[in-house]
């Protein structure tokens, strides 16, 4: 259920209201709605002068609002609010919208806690109005080509799917992501574990049972900056997850077993890179060089050339709010729903335990 957005009376697209922007508002989610067809990119909200500025400058257009309140004192206007503001900020700016009237796209995580989460889906379902968390890893060229692989059989039956979201940054760059206040909803296993414990659970199904280490690696920092995430899943299959800031040599984004062949691939998916540096989508979006292309094969190193090289589908970040726009336009299923959200909660939330009381939880 989407509710009626009063943009589609007209034929006029949906006027989008984004809150937030820094990183997330202004790399992602303001090109990418610029970018989709029946939504535009109305009211910014912002009270740092500068990115008011860039906001104008990317958008010569868009209204600026100061605060959320402003924002929501002309819900009427809206067809569309996108939360895109710090962690702790998401639960509450949801219900706002949502006891306004409005269809709600909201940053991962969508909440602190699966609770949380499944209260917000309970508000939306309630209302009648889109619920939809921007699980944009969904649309990584990377994921798209491996569940390509899966469809077609070609590594038989998974055993073990390895998955990595790997840096080096020896340093801690501090703001609230990297807080220890626990309200902030800061470190790694929430904000690169939320992505990789998503793609899991889409391509191998729930979780029975979570272990995890976390740890604390840098100098100064806060918060877990080092965590490991083992998972079996009910279908049998174990997926073990790294994310971490403290890798001086990365290993592959992906290495997924079968009982037939594995794939292998390095790298990260381009589009994040090209979004920062100013780039839109278009053309040739997504796409990335031949020598980055992933491996599949039997009984041999990729490194040593072992398999055959597999052409990596091009990322595809603009379907997610193409989904959006015809869920609320023609009433088509909701890209990702805060009940799969809340899923993945289940599983940070027992990831934590896990490394805090050294245990495997069951689910």
């Amino acid at each position: 259920m989407t509710g009626t957005p009063t943009g589609t009376a007209s034929g006029s697209p949906l006027r989008v209201g984004l809150v937030g922007y820094g990183l997330a508002g202004s790399v992602f989610h303001a090109p990418l709605i610029a970018a989709t067809e029946g939504l535009v990119l109305d009211t910014v909200v912002t009270s740092n002068p500068e990115r008011q500025q860039q906001a104008r400058a990317e958008f010569p257009d868009v209204r600026l609002a100061a605060s959320p309140d402003e924002l929501f004192a002309r819900a009427g206007e809206l067809d569309l609010v996108v939360v895109a503001s710090p962690n702790k900020t998401h639960v509450p700016l949801a219900t706002t919208a949502l006891e306004a009237g409005l269809p709600v796209v909201v940053d991962k995580p969508v909440a602190g806690s699966a609770a949380e989460a499944r209260a917000l889906a309970a508000l939306a379902e309630e209302r009648g109005l889109l619920l939809s968390v921007f699980q944009n890893r969904r649309w990584d060229n990377d994921f798209l080509t491996l569940r390509k692989l899966l469809d077609e059989g070609q590594l038989g039956d998974v055993l073990r799917f390895e998955s990595r979201f790997e840096r080096w940054r020896p340093e801690p760059k501090g703001g609230w992501r990297e807080s220890g206040d626990p309200a902030e909803i800061g470190g790694l296993l929430y904000d690169l574990g939320s992505h990789v414990v998503d793609q899991a659970l889409v391509l191998f199904g729930p979780a029975a049972s979570v272990y995890a280490e976390t740890d604390v690696r840098r100098p100064g920092a806060e918060t877990d900056d080092d965590t490991f995430i083992a998972l079996t899943h009910a279908s049998g299959v174990r997926s073990h997850l790294y994310v971490s800031a403290t890798t001086a040599q990365l290993g592959p984004r992906f290495r997924v077993l079968g009982s037939t062949a594995g794939y292998v691939k390095h790298g990260l998916d381009p589009q994040e890179a090209a979004l920062r540096e100013g780039r839109r989508p278009g053309p040739g979006w997504g796409v990335e060089p031949e020598s980055l292309w992933g491996r599949v094969g039997a009984g041999e190193s990729p490194v040593t050339g072992g398999g055959r090289p597999e052409p990596t589908l091009p990322g595809d970040y603009p379907a997610y709010y193409a989904a959006v726009a015809k869920a609320l336009l023609e009433g088509a299923p909701n890209p990702v729903t805060a009940r799969e959200a809340a899923a993945a909660l289940d599983v940070l939330e027992a990831a934590r335990r896990s490394a805090r009381e050294k245990v495997t939880v069951t689910l």
